[in-house]
């Protein structure tokens, strides 16, 4: 009997806005938001193993510098999930591209097959937003209602969104060093119907009760904000730091806050906690969800949660967008792997013993 040959599942972007229509943006958010929420309060490192994020530093003068890394995540007897990504600073100016450049993949622990391959642009802007809606949900005051965005790039986008599902927010201030970038932000962000107003620095920060960071502040460029009028209760989502000697907060404003990293030996490294002597850095987000009692008293006074990215968030985005493809038949299937020739001879596959087997790629089928 002839084993049938594992196949890939390709999700490109016609696939994910066929998936985004039939699902729904907002209902797509609440989901991850959740599963996100559920994911964290489960988490056990005996089952999934998330090592910090690895990497290299590309320096390409006289442009920004900027970083390709890699975070996989393991489930124990089931899958390993990898996401590649490049953050580079100069791909808006250069080439059009976006600044954040990734891809998903997931692996069958069992065999070592390929089982999916999925753009991670999307996937990357969903998580990064919905792990503040989880943070901001368990530190922020409950009743904010005006959101503060420092940066207008494609992660502003959203981070507004998520928020915007768990606060009833009244009043959205952003600002970018861009005047262009905080203009046209308004009408990227139309969809939700929210007030959106440009605004100066200092009245953003005095104003915002939940207040997002998301800049591509160069490495020892110093603070995007100045942390002097902050609202007492205020709590920050710190998004944009993701390498060595990049930072968006004072340190003042760190020292006197809890700051909740998402990942701590990585936030360490290089998330806003590398300021930090290891002593002054507050639990992971897991704890907190784990553990809200503990932290209910600092809904009152400032917060930080330092967001670096967390390979857990991409297990569950990556999950999330496979599982509706597969119910709804999307995406194409392919022979990606030299699986279907003599397991003991690897040029089986190349000198065409195995061509019969061979075959097009087709779209998937639902279930």
């Amino acid at each position: 009997m002839t084993l049938p040959v594992p196949r890939t599942l390709l999700l490109g972007p016609t696939d994910l806005r066929a998936l985004v229509e039939g699902v729904g943006l907002d209902v797509l958010m609440d989901e991850l938001i959740h599963a996100l929420t559920v994911a964290l309060r489960e988490f056990d490192e005996s089952v999934l193993q998330v090592p910090k994020r690895e990497g290299f530093q590309v320096v390409s003068d006289p442009r920004p510098s900027g970083t390709m890394g890699w975070m996989p995540a393991l489930r124990r007897g089931d899958s390993l999930t990898v996401r590649v990504s490049a953050s580079l600073p100069s791909n808006r100016g250069d080439s059009g591209l976006p600044t954040l450049v990734a891809s998903h993949s997931v692996y069958d622990v069992k065999t070592g097959h390929l089982v999916a391959v999925m753009d991670g642009v999307f996937a990357t802007a969903l998580r990064t937003g919905a792990a503040s809606a989880v943070a901001s949900r368990y530190l922020a005051t409950p009743d904010s209602r005006v959101l503060g965005l420092v940066g207008c790039g494609a992660q502003a986008v959203s981070q507004l969104h998520a928020l915007s599902r768990v606060f009833r927010l009244e009043q959205v201030l952003v600002h970018d060093i861009d005047p262009d970038a905080a203009r046209s932000f308004v009408r990227r962000v139309a969809f939700l119907g929210l007030d959106v107003r440009p605004t100066l620095l200092p009245d953003l920060e005095m104003r915002s009760d939940i207040l997002c960071t998301a800049t591509t502040v160069a490495p020892g460029a110093g603070a995007v904000i100045s942390g002097h009028a902050l609202q007492p209760h205020a709590h920050i989502n710190a998004v944009g730091s993701d390498q060595p000697g990049k930072a968006e907060l004072p340190l003042a404003l760190l020292r006197r806050s809890l700051v909740v990293p998402d990942f701590p030996a990585q936030a360490r490294l290089e998330g806003e906690c590398q300021q930090l002597h290891p002593d002054h850095i507050g639990p992971d987000l897991a704890t907190v969800v784990q553990q809200p009692e503990e932290f209910e008293g600092w809904r009152e006074r400032n917060t930080v949660f330092d967001s670096t990215g967390h390979a857990l968030e991409d297990h569950v985005v990556t999950r999330l967008l496979l599982d509706h493809a597969r119910r709804m038949g999307l995406g194409t299937l392919v022979e990606l792997e030299a699986l279907g020739g003599d397991p003991l001879d690897p040029y089986s596959q190349v000198r065409g013993e195995a061509a019969g087997r061979a075959e097009s790629p087709r779209r998937a089928t639902g279930s």
